[in-house]
């Protein structure tokens, strides 16, 4: 083992220095946005809230849960978040694999009109049309289908499907495998990794989207949790905003103890968090791996 000489040393402690600022950097906001949450809102009005909550309370997530529906949203979002990464995941890999083929006629042109698809698209109110017009509209397949292609994740499961080597599926065929017998026996069970890293992209996606059933969804039923979670907080904020003028607002506002509007809104920011960070140790050992094997082509 060679012996690291003063300068080796200095450079070390150094890179590790950086890496520990980094490293603190990046987790704090989140760390104090957890403490927050677990505070007193009133006590949190007055600042100076850092590593640890100086007044512990659970009322901020007891406003988030009050609500009857909070379940209900829940299971719309864990629904949304599993049946849209599964499907959403599958077409892309059968669309890219036939993107892929060599053979496959007037390719080149099909991939020039994906592209075009990631720099423009038909805006918000043809987009809203479509979706009336198709009878997605307060459906919860309207969450599900929209996103069933990612050109993206095709562009990625393309290359690597290109990278595999062409006598697996030349054996493929000579032991009577067609496209989709290749695709399901041979190919598909060798892009774990990629397939890993792209479910994972996906299912943030899904987790975290609000925007989209605040636009198509009007039913209360069929709104995920996050959307919900950001009503509560809107109408927190109004209320708050109210109390100064209005006695009976100032009412609810006493009647909701020690929240405050941002220990709220970081109450509301764990809950819609936190499942989903729970997902990424379960997938960390493919997620280099998947990037990189779906990026670069040998």
């Amino acid at each position: 083992m060679l012996k690291m000489t003063f300068s080796d040393r200095v450079l070390s402690i150094t890179i590790y220095i950086l890496l520990s600022i980094l490293a603190f950097a990046t987790f704090y906001p989140f760390w104090n946005a957890l403490v927050i949450s677990f505070n007193s809102g009133i006590d949190t009005m007055k600042g100076g809230i850092t590593f640890w909550p100086r007044e512990f309370s659970l009322d901020n997530y007891k406003v988030v849960f009050q609500d009857s529906r909070i379940l209900n949203g829940f299971f719309i979002s864990v629904s949304r978040t599993v049946v849209g990464t599964f499907l959403a995941v599958m077409c892309t890999a059968i669309f890219a694999y036939g993107m892929s083929r060599k053979e496959l006629i007037g390719r080149n042109y099909y991939m020039i009109f994906c592209v075009v698809t990631m720099f423009f698209s038909g805006g918000l109110i043809p987009t809203f049309i479509l979706i009336r017009e198709l009878h997605l509209f307060n459906t919860f397949w309207v969450m599900v289908i929209p996103g069933l292609i990612s050109v993206w994740n095709m562009i990625i499961f393309r290359t690597f499907f290109q990278a595999l080597p062409t006598g697996l599926e030349e054996q493929a065929k000579i032991d009577g495998c067609g496209y989709w017998g290749t695709f399901f026996r041979i190919v598909l069970p060798l892009s774990g990794p990629v397939i890993a890293t792209l479910s994972l992209f996906t299912a943030v996606y899904h987790w975290n989207d609000w925007f989209s059933p605040s636009i198509y969804i009007s039913d209360q039923g069929l709104l995920p949790i996050q959307t919900m979670l950001q009503q509560i907080l809107s109408s927190n904020i109004m209320t708050e905003q109210m109390a100064q003028a209005d006695s009976a607002a100032a009412g609810r506002m006493a009647a909701m103890k020690s929240v405050s509007t941002k220990s709220l809104s970081m109450a509301t920011m764990m809950v819609a968090t936190i499942p989903i960070i729970c997902v990424y140790p379960f997938v960390q050992k493919y997620f280099v791996k998947g990037v990189l094997v779906g990026s670069l082509k040998e």
